[in-house]
């Protein structure tokens, strides 16, 4: 075959090639968006889709239900949108850690409610963390456990519900551990109770 008509040749796969790119991208995104949205019919409409990977991951790796997760997240910021993320004792975070469970209550600072007097460094440093017996987590691998991002924050309580009895079935006795009043253990009881009811109907589990 002459060089010219191989050049051509090339050439036109070169060009359908480029022309088949758009298409693939398209498919791969209508593909993509609609497994989420299959996904996310699963689950009550009102939980952002972005954090239900972040419940379930966790939930594999402690042990703790993920509508448990779900429902101490509704509770404590409204799945992240109430402004300021500090509250006014102290805790922060999309979870509303104190400093001290978060860090550790063997710092040296730590007493009372637990807000204690933590660098910031020292606050998502995971080797003190280790250090202070704390229940921060890094659980995107950035190399810092931060109270306020979400992906920390949520991995960090499912440690703290884990070690307080949630891995073992004694949820509510976790969920006051997590903070000491019986109101709040109602009312995060009774969004996870609903979160596992409508996804148990939906046929997920």
């Amino acid at each position: 075959m002459p060089k010219s008509s191989r050049k051509k040749k090339q050439e036109r796969r070169k060009t359908l090639f480029i022309l088949l790119i758009p298409v693939l991208v398209i498919g791969f995104y209508l593909i993509s968006h609609h497994a989420k949205e299959e996904i996310q019919k699963k689950y009550n409409p009102d939980i952002p889709q972005k954090y239900l990977a972040y419940y379930l991951e966790a939930e594999k790796k402690y042990g703790v239900p993920w509508y448990v997760l779900a429902a101490h997240h509704r509770v404590e910021t409204r799945f992240s949108t109430m402004k300021p993320m500090v509250s006014p004792a102290g805790a922060e975070g999309p979870m509303q850690f104190m400093p001290c469970s978060f860090v550790g209550w063997k710092h040296p600072s730590c007493s009372g409610l637990g807000k204690g007097n933590i660098s910031e460094n020292d606050k998502t440093n995971p080797a003190v963390i280790h250090k202070y017996g704390g229940y921060g987590v890094d659980a995107d691998g950035d190399g810092k456990a931060d109270p306020f991002d979400d992906k920390d924050a949520i991995f960090s309580a499912a440690n703290y519900l884990a070690r307080n009895g949630a891995a073992s079935g004694r949820i509510e006795k976790a969920v006051y551990s997590y903070n000491h009043s019986n109101e709040y253990v109602t009312e995060v009881m009774h969004y996870a109770r609903m979160y596992k009811k409508e996804n148990v109907q939906k046929g997920d589990r």
